[in-house]
């Protein structure tokens, strides 16, 4: 992994190393194991913290260079609130916001994970360390000199103190495999696409081949051969081809239906002939944050060992405007059987995503089908970046994501599907249109893609506010934010695989 963190738990009775870093609630109060390591100097810190009109609020910081009577070359404390108020995802903010007061640099770091009222339990001391591990996380390998004033990458080993190390060190083994598979994801939406194109991002998922994991990559002579017009209609106007790369994870019972995860992976989208204005275009290397996802999700479900079988599918393309390149007025025949009438041809992720359900649906007939993409600009008027957009025709599994959303901090809101909004997509000349009006443009999107689910349990995810660009928060830095790896990776632990 690319993080340079190195994160382990010691037990309360170790002695701190380097910097500090311990928790208070609004009350400024410590726990036992902080008290003793603070010793005489409890008193003077609280005195410190009123006078700088420190409030323990959830988040808040407060630091002190070498303060007299500990132990430690700095001494960071991190406000909790009301303990009360304390929900499951914080423990993870908490961690991002220790990661956050650390100077870049090798200096050792020890962090209390403890309460006023005692010691966090392993998940939660577990869940600080993988807020470390996220917040620390870099993008700057391109930098051949940092400017002044420029952070360079945190280099530290971090101790998390802890009542019970070995129940610590258990409870993070597999949240050490989630945070890498964010990672994963991360690095992927970041590359530029000069590096990143549809080859190499299959090179790269096939990669998890070294975790047990299936890989199949269909090249262009394959995806014709299945008939998957529609996605290789996207893909002509590149000199770089297409791929579409099947992941196959065997955990569960041989035989049993597996879950399925479908990710758009436009590597780089100009619009096509309907090109893109040039203001913002390079953004557009991020537009197979969906795939990206996919990847990140398959790695760490493979490698915690999950209990289930399952499908990660991708669709890979450029969507170029060369002289090759598909037109607007274009009909295409999916995989599907159906026709498409091409009206724009920057609606393209829903031209690759259709071939890749249709394949997904009939190979292997999965529980449930969830696709991700990065799909339209409509979903980010209505949602802004703090939610993405949830379509689905199962109401059980629309709940369960909603549910698992809240408890990650990866939300999602539901939005309307409806017979009415097909009006909008049907053509004259084919079986639809690839876009419909203005109006409501992700739920026409979403309309185009449940004509290639069948009855299959589906979701769609359309992550264009939430894979890039979105606002920096406790546990995230970089561009790529590696949404949806957390919020996926819970919805099968808990709902297919029972509980861990």
């Amino acid at each position: 992994m690319p993080d340079a963190v190195k994160v382990g738990f010691v037990p309360f009775s170790s002695a701190p190393r380097g910097i500090l870093v311990v928790f208070c609630d609004d009350a400024l109060k410590f726990g036992p194991a902080t008290g003793k390591a603070l010793g005489a100097a409890e008193g003077m810190i609280k005195r410190t913290a009123e006078a700088n009109q420190f409030k323990g609020k959830n988040g808040s910081t407060l630091d002190f260079l070498a303060p007299e009577g500990v132990k430690a070359s700095r001494l960071i404390i991190i406000g909790t609130g009301k303990l009360s108020d304390i929900k499951a995802n914080d423990f993870l903010k908490l961690g991002g916001a220790a990661a956050g007061k650390l100077r870049p640099g090798s200096e050792a770091v020890t962090i209390i994970a403890e309460l006023p009222t005692g010691a966090m339990k392993p998940d939660q001391a577990a869940a600080v360390a993988s807020g470390v591990r996220l917040r620390a996380y870099k993008f700057d390998r391109y930098k051949t000199k940092k400017k002044d004033g420029e952070d360079a990458a945190l280099n530290a080993a971090v101790s998390i103190a802890v009542s019970d190390a070995a129940a610590a060190k258990k409870a993070f083994a597999s949240d050490d495999h989630i945070v890498d598979g964010v990672i994963i994801a991360r690095e992927l939406v970041n590359e530029p696409p000069n590096v990143l194109y549809p080859v190499e991002f299959a090179r790269r998922a096939s990669q998890l081949r070294k975790l047990g994991v299936d890989v199949d990559v269909l090249d262009v002579k394959a995806m014709k051969k299945l008939g998957m017009g529609a996605l290789l209609g996207v893909a002509q106007g590149s000199a770089r081809p297409g791929r579409t790369v099947i992941m196959r994870w065997n955990g569960g019972k041989k035989g049993e239906q597996p879950v399925a995860f479908i990710g758009k992976g436009v590597c780089f989208d100009t619009g096509g002939i309907s090109i893109k204005p040039a203001g913002s275009m390079e953004d557009m290397k991020g537009d197979m944050g969906g795939a990206a996802c996919v990847v990140g999700l398959m790695h760490a479900l493979a490698a915690r060992k999950a209990g289930v079988n399952v499908v990660g599918a991708i669709g890979l393309v450029e969507n170029m405007p060369d002289g090759n390149a598909q037109r607007p007025g274009d009909i295409v025949t999916s995989m599907s059987g159906q026709t498409i009438e091409i009206i724009n041809t920057d609606a393209e992720g829903r031209l690759v995503l259709a071939d890749v359900l249709w394949y997904v649906a009939r190979k292997f007939k999965p529980k449930f089908m969830i696709d991700l993409a990065t799909l339209t600009g409509a979903i980010m008027v209505a949602l802004g970046t703090e939610y993405a957009g949830l379509f689905s025709n199962n109401d059980e599994l629309a709940e369960r994501l909603m549910a698992v959303g809240q408890a990650t901090g990866e939300r999602v809101w539901r939005m309307p599907l409806g017979p009415e909004y097909d009006k909008q997509i049907d053509s004259q000349f084919a079986d639809m249109k690839n876009t419909g009006t203005r109006n409501g443009g992700s739920i026409t999107a979403a309309q185009f893609l449940q004509r290639f689910v069948d009855d299959t349990p589906w979701a769609h995810l359309d992550i264009a506010g939430m894979a890039m660009g979105a606002p920096k928060n406790e546990t995230n830095q970089s561009w790529g934010s590696g949404y949806g790896v957390r919020l996926l990776e819970r919805l099968v632990a808990e709902h297919y695989e029972g509980k861990r």
